[in-house]
């Protein structure tokens, strides 16, 4: 069903069963996929791809103009994939130069009045929560959750099954399978719910606790840890995805808990 007090503009591409309500907004250059459901109030804006069955709520804009002053104009997009939900006045911006797109993967949920800036690339089944502010260039992995009023900064990275706590401050990467607490924000122990909903066994969870201990408990730097990890515990998927992250974080990664 399309409102005939939407605007549409003649070279828009909509997908088969998409329903535009009234007085939403739908710009040239913008293609939607099918069974979509744009709300009253919607805007969608040039460049936006939005893929099937999603829902995009009022208020929300879809590829607003990065608010970096290095973009000048050049043509960009910013994606969301399937399934994915949009909350009332949500915001994702598209891309610069930098990376020419800004990106949303399928299956994730954009709480009320988040903001996925430029150059974002955020990947599948992810949560970010109400009014949490994603900074330009961040990555987010699978599963990850960012509860409500998180701010992260520019270039930061955060890995697949983490949950960070609700008015945190992330300026580090977080290396995944974790929860983030506490300000400053640092690791405050395994996402073990989140790993148990997903179905992760209990020996998979097992021996990310064990990782995790050669890093943040055994008083040893990163570089140190990690060769230990790598010699003196088993190969597995779980074991190599940390190693892989934290040797290659730019940012460098979020500390341990200390009581001092």
């Amino acid at each position: 069903m399309i409102s005939e007090l939407a605007y549409i503009h003649p070279e828009a591409k909509l997908g088969k069963d998409v329903t535009v309500e009234p007085f939403a907004y739908i710009d040239a250059n913008t293609v939607i996929g099918n069974e979509t459901l744009i709300r009253s109030g919607a805007k969608i804006l040039s460049g936006a791809r939005i893929g099937k069955k999603c829902d995009i709520h009022s208020g929300a804009v879809i590829s607003g103009i990065p608010q970096d002053l290095k973009f000048v104009g050049e043509e960009t997009t910013a994606e969301v994939g399937d399934n994915t939900t949009v909350r009332e006045c949500a915001t994702i911006n598209r891309g610069t130069k930098a990376r020419g797109k800004t990106t949303v993967g399928n299956n994730c949920l954009l709480m009320a009045y988040s903001h996925i800036a430029h150059d974002c690339e955020v990947k599948n089944n992810v949560i970010i929560g109400n009014a949490s502010q994603v900074a330009g260039e961040v990555v987010i992995e699978d599963f990850a959750i960012l509860s409500g009023v998180v701010m992260v900064h520019q270039f930061v990275k955060i890995g697949a099954h983490v949950m960070i706590q609700g008015g945190s401050k992330v300026s580090k990467d977080v290396p995944p399978y974790i929860t983030a607490a506490r300000e400053p924000l640092v690791f405050s122990g395994l996402n073990v719910i989140g790993l148990r909903r997903r179905g992760f066994s209990n020996e998979q969870i097992r021996e990310v606790q064990e990782v995790y201990r050669y890093l943040y408990q055994r008083g040893m730097n990163n570089s140190d840890a990690c060769d230990a990890i790598e010699t003196e515990l088993p190969i597995s998927e779980e074991r190599d995805n940390i190693l892989y992250f934290v040797r290659n974080s730019k940012r460098g990664v979020i500390k341990g808990y200390t009581t001092k």
